[in-house]
């Protein structure tokens, strides 16, 4: 099949190239990634071709199929329901091609947030966004990062207001959603659903901790992987594939790299396992430590990063935007940290910026974080 490179990240030229790959006879679509170092053919049944880099990996080209795409849309609307869709994120990222997708499967044509995402242009799109045909209601939905949720919830609006509540669902994902920005959503009569996937698993296959109809959960040396049909073929790089996707008694695997547990057949992600320090001698995972922190006033959207200590050879850092006292904060994290995950995992320093750095996708870029520290 051939592979057609998309340089454009506008969403109707995105929306036009899925409605090909996906519906039609193709050909399959590129997004992100260079040209120049992609092939001029895919197996057969390829869909999408997204090359990503998340936040602190290098680049990955996944090679995702018309049924792993379809099954994930399905399997969405057999978990949430069926409607319209509001495209609020990128469309070159998977969560935002699985919009496009959703809304293709169910025969609805997307509303697409035009600019720069703020509350009003969100209010607006929703306002835009069909609520009814023949007379019958449809319902809406969207996706969001919590970065995203959160620019909505600081903004005192009615109409922001009727626009969170305009929708069935709101699925956010992409990172950890902390339960002051829960607690702060459903206050404004947001219905939040999170989800937790990757462009590996075609986007969200975990929804509030429960695996959509046909994924597979298991825990193997602390490492959640994933089975089921939206998993993707693989990636461009054989090696690749062959380190991240493993078959046991005939079932394919995913290997996310995320720490976690299942309790009560409910998914519980407790962070990354590269995500680690040692400090005195003793793990402390940065992703704990970021968790305790955004329950601090302030610091929901705070990023913990790892630094150099003379002392205890690492420790880490709070980068966290819009902090009046630094001091005041970095006393309350640390005695959070230290009641909640003892006290080698308290930060050692906060570092004030104007905001934090973010990927095109909205969420945390944990590079530029470092950097900083």
């Amino acid at each position: 099949m051939l592979l057609s490179p998309l340089v454009s990240a506008n969403p109707r030229d995105v929306l036009r190239a899925l409605r090909a790959a996906v519906l039609g006879a193709g050909p399959a679509v590129a997004l992100g990634g260079d040209p120049a170092c992609l092939p001029a053919e895919v197996p057969a049944g390829t869909a999408v071709v997204l090359t990503t880099s998340g936040s602190t990996g290098i680049p990955k080209s996944v090679v995702l199929g018309r049924h792993a795409l379809t099954a994930s849309a399905l399997a969405t609307s057999a978990r949430i329901g069926d409607g319209a869709w509001l495209l609020a994120l990128p469309a070159t990222y998977i969560a935002g091609v699985q919009v496009l997708v959703r809304a293709l499967i169910a025969g609805h044509e997307p509303a697409l947030l035009s600019g720069s995402f703020t509350a009003q242009t969100f209010a607006a799109a929703t306002h835009g966004l069909a609520s009814s045909r023949g007379g019958t209601p449809v319902p809406r939905y969207t996706s969001l990062v919590p970065a995203q949720l959160a620019t909505l919830l600081d903004v005192d609006d009615p109409q922001v207001d009727a626009a969170l509540a305009a929708y069935e669902a709101i699925l956010v994902g992409g990172q950890a959603i902390s339960p002051a920005l829960l607690e702060r959503a459903a206050e404004r009569g947001a219905r939040i659903v999170r989800t937790y996937g990757s462009t590996e698993t075609s986007g969200g296959c975990v929804y509030d901790g429960v695996p959509l109809d046909g994924v597979g959960l298991r825990v193997v040396d602390g490492e959640v992987q994933v089975s089921g049909p939206t998993l993707a073929e693989g990636y461009l790089d054989e090696a690749l594939t062959a380190s991240a996707f493993t078959v046991d008694d005939g079932i394919r695997w995913y290997r996310t790299g995320d720490a976690g547990a299942v309790e009560g057949d409910v998914l519980r992600i407790t962070g990354r396992l590269d995500n680690v320090i040692v400090s005195g001698g003793v793990n402390v995972s940065l992703d704990r430590v970021e968790r305790v922190v955004h329950t601090v006033p302030g610091l929901e959207q705070a990023v913990v990063v790892p630094i150099a200590d003379e002392r205890w050879g690492q420790a880490s850092a709070i980068v966290a935007a819009g902090v009046t006292d630094p001091d005041a904060a970095l006393t309350a994290a640390r005695t959070a940290v230290a009641a909640e995950l003892g006290a080698p995992a308290r930060p050692a320093r906060i570092i004030p910026v104007a905001e934090i750095p973010r990927l095109p996708s909205g969420k945390p870029d944990r590079r530029a974080a470092r950097a900083l520290a």
